[in-house]
């Protein structure tokens, strides 16, 4: 008499690209093809941004905290003169060391005098912005910038920015702090408005009139005139060629690459090379078509991603393991914890640009690829099970980019 109870499943032995048992991902469904229905309400447009979160490779082991993000889905602040939109731990819960903002400013458009109850890094995206400053000791400093530079405001410095023509200013800031908002500054106007006016005449030994019609709202975003002569505006503001303070200022496209070969480039700007950047260092990275960055981690902080230009798909490896695929476009925000693995992989056909920030006064990473080649060939081989003539032929020292063919 035969038995009613079902068979155990077979299960093929694991092979390389799906490792493990269960097994996971599309590659396992031959014969069975009714177990990747999806019946339930779909959003076809979202799903054609993220084929390796639709389709991940098989690779791919369990879950983790999602580590995509984007500024192409946050809401945009719009005011006369210019918008900003940002992403912070509220919008994206993984990001706990670092909250970003992207903004516009229009020709004359003025991001009014404020500060923050935390550090501001910056990078210039497009257009040119005139910058002001006063510094710890009390300095001044008016400065123009432009695409790829960096600024970097220390917790409590105070600061103006202004787009210039043609193009106005776009830039990306990184804030030392996840929980920091765009919406959550420290403003002049609001102060104003907020001290009792004979205080104010007391402060500034006016009569108390002078004040009448001072704004009872604050600013934020505001049109002005286009900023005039640059050397004009240092002298009204009495900024002092060659002192002592630190520049706030950072011209990276004047860095020499740490890595630079026919698969990109890697820049680095950190206290070592921008000594006021005391929180947040970072690289500016560039990847052709049909290379990638190569596998690495970082140990002592957080990586915080801004895609500038191209597409991109990275894996992300953790404890456990975990191990997960998704895809990032211009716009987008990537988040990896310290120590986890990963790669980030050109999957366009143009130059793939995206910055990496870290809450750090320096730059740190390991290769996988120097890791491997700086140990006694015999071991990595009882490893990998891969012979070490074999292991010869791996690059030799970190990459940073693996280079084209």
């Amino acid at each position: 008499m035969g038995s009613n109870e079902n068979p155990a499943p077979h299960h093929e032995t694991p092979t390389f690209g799906n490792p493990d048992l269960p097994p996971e991902g599309m590659e396992n469904i031959t014969g069975d093809p009714a177990s990747a229905t999806m019946t339930g309400p779909r959003n076809p447009v979202l799903e054609s941004q993220f084929p390796n979160v639709i389709t991940a490779p098989g690779t791919d082991i369990s879950t983790q905290p999602f580590f995509w993000s984007s500024f192409n889905i946050s809401p945009r602040r719009q005011q006369r003169g210019g918008w900003a939109r940002e992403v912070t731990q509220a919008d994206f819960a993984i990001s706990d060391e670092i909250a970003g903002v992207n903004m516009y400013l229009e020709p004359g458009g003025i991001r009014e005098l404020h500060w923050h109850q935390t550090a501001e890094w910056a990078i210039m995206t497009r257009g040119k912005c005139r910058v002001t400053t006063l510094s710890r000791q009390g300095m001044p400093s008016v400065e123009d910038v432009f695409k790829e530079d960096l600024w970097f405001f220390p917790a409590g410095l105070p600061h103006s920015l202004q787009g210039a023509g043609p193009d106005g200013a776009e830039f990306v800031l990184a804030f030392d702090d996840g929980k920091q908002s765009e919406s959550n500054t420290l403003l002049l106007t609001d102060w104003f408005a907020h001290t009792p006016p004979d205080v104010l005449a007391k402060n500034f030994r006016v009569a108390q009139e002078v004040f009448d019609d001072i704004p009872l709202h604050n600013l934020w975003i505001f049109p002005g005139d286009e900023p005039g002569d640059l050397e004009a505006d240092q002298v009204a503001a009495g900024v002092e060629w060659g002192g002592a303070t630190e520049p706030v200022i950072f011209r990276m496209s004047e860095v020499t690459p740490v890595h630079e070969n026919s698969g990109g480039s890697i820049r680095i700007a950190d206290s070592t090379n921008f000594p006021m950047s005391q929180t947040i260092a970072a690289a500016l990275v560039k990847v052709e078509p049909g290379s990638m960055r190569e596998l690495h981690w970082h140990p002592n902080a957080d990586e915080w991603q801004y895609y500038m230009q191209g597409s991109a798909r990275m894996t992300v490896f953790n404890t456990g393991p975990h191990a997960n695929t998704t895809d990032f476009r211009a716009g987008d925000v990537g988040l990896v914890r310290r120590n986890c693995g990963h790669y980030v992989e050109n999957t366009g056909d143009d130059t793939l640009i995206f910055i990496e920030t870290f809450r750090s006064d320096h730059y740190e990473e390991v290769s996988l690829a120097n890791w491997l080649s700086h140990l006694p060939p015999k071991l990595v081989s009882a490893h990998l099970n891969i012979p070490e003539e074999t292991l010869a032929k791996f690059p030799r020292g970190a990459q940073g980019i693996v280079p084209l063919p």
